[in-house]
């Protein structure tokens, strides 16, 4: 008899997708059989990029990973994670931490999800220490204000930023 396929879940918003999300991405996939990145259409988050544009980025960060062999999907949801994670059949639910502050938040959250299904299960990965300051909200504050970030993103990403900042100053000088 074959074994069933573990199929694991690592959703998040990936505004931008940041070096902290891709060690999770690859430190993940040896959990696995198969990694879905879930890109949140969360609106209510007031994202920078489209779920569109998140998706493509991902899918482009993950490319070399793909590639090299790993059994990666990058698909949107906007539906409860747990009925997502049921959909495509997953039997995880990947979470990073970064800090004490993350656990609170994210520790309640398996709880609930438990309570929806608890055949799926929620693994915390520690953020790697190069990476555990690292959070999408601040990349995007220190690329606003023209800072460097390509100490926390990819080229890609940090083109991808400056190209939407410089946007969004045209359309701040239009108006």
């Amino acid at each position: 008899m074959t074994p069933k396929r573990r199929v694991a879940l690592y959703p998040g918003t990936f505004d931008p997708i940041t070096n902290g999300h891709l060690d999770i991405i690859q430190r993940g996939m040896s959990l696995c059989d198969e990694l879905i990145v879930a890109v949140a259409r969360n609106a209510g988050k007031g994202p920078l990029f489209s779920t569109d544009e998140r998706v493509e980025l991902v899918r482009e960060e993950v490319g070399p990973l793909v590639q090299a062999g790993a059994t990666i999907q990058v698909r949107p949801f906007d539906n409860l994670l747990m009925h997502f994670a049921e959909s495509v059949e997953a039997s995880m639910i990947v979470r990073g931490l970064r800090a004490v502050s993350d656990f609170e938040y994210e520790f309640q959250m398996a709880g609930m999800n438990a309570k929806i299904n608890p055949t799926i299960e929620t693994v915390f990965l520690m953020a790697s220490d190069r990476n555990q300051f690292i959070s999408s909200r601040f990349v995007k504050e220190i690329g606003r204000l023209g800072g460097n970030v390509t100490h926390f993103v990819s080229p890609r990403v940090a083109q991808r930023l400056e190209t939407q900042f410089s946007r969004e100053k045209q359309v701040r000088i239009a108006e």
